[in-house]
């Protein structure tokens, strides 16, 4: 039993996730600090606020705090932004210039009774008919 539970912990995969999870637990700290030192400022320069909290609409007696959600969705889609921009581009830039594309697999070869060009797959030359 517990070789079986060794064997489980030392795959590559959860070893693998183990990892992407303690970084991103400490990628959230950094993304959570630009968005909250710098982006927000910057947004309150424009706006006059740096959040959208402040929007309540009073409905019947009761309040609906809409601009929290705002404040979220802003807040979203600034650290996707951040994680596009900052993560995938450059990590797909790299992934390109270091692991260039493979050559296709070839689709046709030449018969060797005329030379023309046949599927790779095929037995028989459609043109003469020789087996190939």
């Amino acid at each position: 039993m517990l070789k079986g539970f060794r064997d489980f912990i030392l795959r590559g995969n959860v070893m693998d996730l183990a990892v992407a999870v303690i970084i991103g637990a400490a990628f959230t700290a950094i993304v959570t600090a630009l968005t909250t030192n710098i982006i927000n400022p910057l947004l309150g320069a424009v706006v006059g606020k740096p959040n959208f909290d402040y929007m309540i609409a009073h409905v019947h007696g009761g309040e609906i705090e809409y601009g929290k959600f705002l404040t979220a969705v802003v807040n979203f889609l600034l650290i996707a932004a951040v994680v596009y921009f900052f993560l995938v581009v450059p990590t797909q830039y790299l992934l390109k210039r270091f692991n260039p594309p493979a050559a296709a697999a070839p689709t046709t070869k030449a018969c060797p009774q005329c030379l023309g060009d046949i599927p790779v797959a095929a037995t028989r030359c459609k043109f003469c008919t020789q087996p190939v």
